[in-house]
């Protein structure tokens, strides 16, 4: 094999996380966005001593375990991978991927199981849709990043795994903008000002987050398209328009500005008895039931709090520092974005909680200047896990406790490796699938000093 050779062959195993693996005379080919026992074809793109890797160009034969789809644009939209799987079989693969990985480390565990989310579809209460075109000077599309196509955007506005207060807003915001010829923000060119639509929903309350975000290159006046957002029948309420001016260069979601154009600047959400305000930016799971499967297995395996001080680091709008707050002597949250420890701290007030304190700042910079000593700490980092200089900063408290929520298994792998060289065993681990027909995966490891 050489680069730029089409191959085809069977997928004989998935990775985490979606790292396809097939075998082409004795040598092993890496193939993304694939599921286990398609044979397909690929172009070699990348050729090494050790690793060979190719591009999906066409699925030859479906595997046995797959079934028809409701999406209509399923493989065409790079949001979902596995919803040709019965869920069943989604979660085996999820759960053998984690075990595969945690395996690595050659130290006994305990393995609970992985829990299901308790809705298949409709279960997402965030969507980030993007504006663009399907293809080059095509008409106004706005939904998700076309699977290997990066500049093109797919229309979703039959999305399974939101409800359809979701695709109307979609379907609303597309013919408003499509009509008015106004252009979207190009990520070549860096012209244009339509960037993305964001729609938040409490699963709890019904409660609806709007927030347009566009440019400052155009001066538009925005008033007919909030009455005709806040005017269309939803089964739930709008309670929040925002929109918000980002003139990065970098196709993320971020402020330069935010400004309120219908009602208030946040959304009302419920987990496990209380209550969250969420605003635009506010980090909070995206699968609102699922959540609660999740901060009950958290609230699990920290286990006695009586008397006792927590750190939630990494602790967004402090969900996690509020569910345990009840039951600790005191729960101290840390959180580097700001706005998500105002939010914080106004939802400890909301729910009557006076035991919590919220930091705003890098854990790596603040955590030497907490005046308290921890008896037990919960970790909740981003995709890419701990940096490795907080992490002994972490290690040096020397709890006999830690609960670790990891939403990337392979960083929680490679972050476990320095715990347990430092001292620490690994007693049990659960996942739970926060995201049906994705590829990612929540995972729970209760950790304490030998």
């Amino acid at each position: 094999m050489k680069k730029k050779d089409v191959v085809e062959g069977l997928i004989t195993k998935v990775n985490f996380p979606n790292k396809g693996v097939m075998d082409i005379d004795g040598e092993k080919v890496v193939v993304k966005n694939v599921i286990p026992g398609q044979t397909i074809k690929a172009r070699i793109t990348k050729k090494r001593r050790n690793k060979i890797e190719g591009r999906l160009l066409e699925v030859v034969e479906k595997s046995s375990l797959e079934e028809d789809t409701p999406c209509p644009v399923f493989g065409q939209c790079g949001g979902c991978l596995y919803q040709s799987l019965p869920y069943e079989e989604q979660l085996k693969l999820k759960a053998s991927q984690v075990i595969e990985l945690l395996n690595t480390l050659n130290v006994p565990y305990e393995y609970e199981g992985i829990t299901p989310s308790p809705h298949v579809y409709h279960y997402r209460n965030k969507m980030e849709y993007s504006f663009g075109d399907a293809f080059k000077n095509g008409p106004l599309a706005l939904g998700m990043h076309k699977r290997g196509a990066f500049h093109d955007i797919v229309t979703v506005d039959a999305c399974k795994i939101v409800d359809e207060d979701f695709n109307t807003t979609l379907k609303t915001t597309l013919a408003y903008f499509g009509d008015k010829d106004i252009p979207y923000y190009a990520k070549r060119s860096h012209e244009g000002y339509l960037r993305h639509l964001v729609v938040r929903k409490g699963t709890k309350t019904k409660e609806i987050l709007i927030n347009l975000v566009t440019s400052s290159q155009m001066s538009i006046d925005l008033t007919a398209w909030v009455e005709k957002v806040s005017t269309v029948p939803l089964k739930g309420e709008i309670v929040s328009i925002m929109h918000t001016i980002n003139d990065s260069v970098a196709d993320v979601v971020k402020a330069d500005e935010i400004r309120k154009l219908y009602g208030k600047d946040y959304f009302t959400e419920e987990l496990l008895g209380l209550k969250f305000h969420v605003s635009a930016f506010s980090f909070f799971q995206t699968n609102s039931l699922g959540a609660e499967k999740l901060y009950s297995v958290v609230r699990d395996y920290v286990g006695e709090t009586k008397d006792k001080i927590i750190f939630d680091l990494y602790s967004g709008t402090g969900t996690i520092t509020q569910i345990l707050a009840p039951v600790a002597k005191k729960a101290v949250g840390v959180e580097i974005v700001e706005e998500a420890v105002e939010a914080a701290k106004q939802n400890a007030k909301l729910n009557g909680l006076d035991n919590c304190e919220f930091i705003a700042g890098d854990v790596l910079k603040v955590i030497d200047s907490l005046q308290d000593k921890p008896d037990i700490i919960v970790l909740d980092p981003p995709r890419d896990g701990i940096h490795p200089k907080a992490l002994q900063k972490i290690i040096d408290f020397g709890v006999e406790q830690i609960v670790y929520v990891s939403c990337k298994p392979t960083s929680l792998v490679r972050d476990l490796e320095v715990l347990l060289a430092r001292g620490y065993q690994l007693d049990k681990v659960r996942c739970v699938d926060m995201f049906p027909h994705t590829v990612h995966v929540e995972t729970i490891a209760k950790i304490t000093l030998k």
